[in-house]
């Protein structure tokens, strides 16, 4: 999976804090009975709030990996318009659409 360098710079600066982080992610994970497809779809939803453009195509990335459909990634950025505000969605949409792309790029036509 594709991980930005500034991420793996922090990683090789820090790498106690970033395994803490990384255990404290997977206990809020098992801490509920969502399914994994859910839990990325919700954090997709919650990167697009943050108006975070790695975020949500890292999450993006994520939510495909578990299973979402592009059509239920595309429907996750939809409902964001009326809670972060048109300029914020269509922002999401273009940032969705690059990794969607080139997810169907990779695959077998």
């Amino acid at each position: 999976m594709y991980l930005p360098k500034t991420y793996k710079n922090f990683s090789d600066k820090f790498p106690e804090i970033l395994n803490d982080y990384k255990q404290l992610g997977k206990a809020c994970r098992e801490g509920g009975p969502l399914e994994q497809k859910f839990q990325d779809l919700i954090k997709l939803g919650i990167a697009i709030g943050t108006n975070s453009r790695g975020a949500v195509m890292s999450h993006t990335r994520k939510a495909l990996a578990s299973g979402a459909t592009p059509e239920e990634i595309t429907h996750v950025v939809l409902l964001s318009l009326t809670t972060t505000g048109f300029p914020s969605m269509i922002a999401s949409m273009g940032w969705t659409n690059e990794v969607l792309e080139n997810v169907s790029q990779l695959l077998p036509r």
